[in-house]
């Protein structure tokens, strides 16, 4: 059998070399936050980290990577919901319908990673993924809080919650 290394963990699988690793998360490994969007790699609904690198899985062969090599999904992120960028999509209510965030997410923490705080430019060079809800004005400032520091009310959003506060 096969193995890779995903968030942490050494796993088994069977598939063909030529299977796209999303299939191989979502299908073999039960790991269904990495979503198929489009199957060619343009919406970015399947991003996964590989060594530290944001990865469109859905045309990435399973035969391209190696147990040495260490993948990271949304679930690997954070075990809660505690990753920075995680705490700033809650608390910016980036999400409508979800569906693309997940890849949004592993995209923003590897840019994040990389340059910790990013220029609109590196933004839009980096956050190609695509989102039908059009939430990337939200996605941009939670970059943005993240990069400051957690703090929600710098984004300048004025978002009232169900609570009734303000952030």
């Amino acid at each position: 059998m096969a193995k890779l290394n995903v968030n942490g963990t050494l796993r088994e699988f069977e598939a063909e070399g030529d299977t796209p690793l999303l299939w191989v998360l979502r299908e073999q490994l039960g790991l269904t936050g990495t979503k198929y969007g489009c199957g060619v790699a343009m919406c970015g609904a399947c991003t996964v980290h590989i060594d530290g690198e944001p990865t469109r899985s859905c045309v990435r062969p399973v035969s391209s990577v190696n147990a040495e090599q260490k993948i990271v999904t949304i679930e690997g992120l954070s075990k809660d919901g505690s990753h920075p960028v995680q705490k700033a999509w809650v608390a910016l209510d980036v999400p409508q319908c979800g569906f693309c965030q997940s890849g949004m997410i592993m995209a923003a923490a590897a840019l994040l990673k990389q340059k910790p705080n990013p220029t609109d430019a590196d933004i839009n060079e980096s956050i190609t993924n695509i989102c039908r809800c059009g939430t990337y004005n939200r996605v941009r400032a939670a970059i943005k809080v993240v990069a400051k520091g957690g703090d929600a009310r710098s984004a300048g959003l004025s978002i009232k919650h169900v609570d009734g506060s303000t952030t």
